[in-house]
């Protein structure tokens, strides 16, 4: 089984519409979005339509909970109404030939929206908080820095951004996770127009700082 899983899209269609594209592609088997649908871009709506027209399974982000300030601001009545119901985490429970999988899904942590599952994250608050979770695979984005790590036969894998990587690439990354007999992480990095994005934020009333992130993903 094939599953797409995507992150941080923060409002960036040229971005969207080319993950969306490469995805399509590579045809998955089922398509997750770990949240942070808006911010920092002038195309929540858009993004907001297609998620709900693919009846994609969505959590909620740190920024589709904030209501202040243009970005924000920008978001119909109707969308922020869908926004409002989206769930923290999504459980995935997964029975293979010898083995039962269960694969969590959140948007920061599994205790916190909010709260950075960094790469250099100590070992036993990782395992400590995937017991508590019951997780053998935990998927989180936020930070905008992919990776994939094991520790204790457990996976932690963050799904780098969509729309705003930070890792000084500035494609867009998004994780094709494979659970067939084995657990396979691919990351995959796809071209989009990056000046298109940025000149919309610097013809726009956001800073135009945010233009210079997307330039050099930081």
């Amino acid at each position: 089984m094939k599953v797409a899983l995507f992150s941080d899209i923060h409002a960036n269609l040229p971005a969207f519409e080319a993950f969306l594209a490469d995805m399509d592609s590579r045809n998955p088997d089922a398509v997750y979005c770990l949240g942070d649908l808006i911010g920092y871009n002038i195309w929540p709506n858009e993004i907001i339509s297609e998620i709900r027209r693919r009846r994609i399974a969505t959590l909620a982000g740190n920024h589709d909970q904030k209501t202040k300030g243009y970005a924000y601001e920008l978001v119909s009545a109707h969308n922020r109404t869908y926004l409002n119901t989206l769930p923290a985490h999504i459980k995935l429970e997964h029975q293979r030939k010898h083995t039962h999988l269960n694969i969590v899904l959140a948007h920061g942590s599994t205790r916190s929206i909010i709260e950075y599952v960094l790469e250099d994250m100590n070992e036993g608050d990782v395992i400590e908080m995937m017991n508590e979770a019951k997780a053998d695979v935990l998927c989180v984005g936020h930070s905008h820095l992919p990776y994939h790590r094991i520790i204790a036969n457990k996976h932690v894998i963050n799904i780098g951004s969509v729309g705003k990587p930070k890792d000084g690439n500035p494609m867009g990354c998004y994780v094709l996770l494979n659970i067939e007999d084995d657990i396979k992480v691919d990351f995959i990095r796809f071209v989009y127009d990056v000046e298109k994005a940025a000149q919309a934020i610097e013809a726009s009333p956001l800073p135009d700082e945010l233009a210079d992130h997307l330039r050099k993903a930081y």
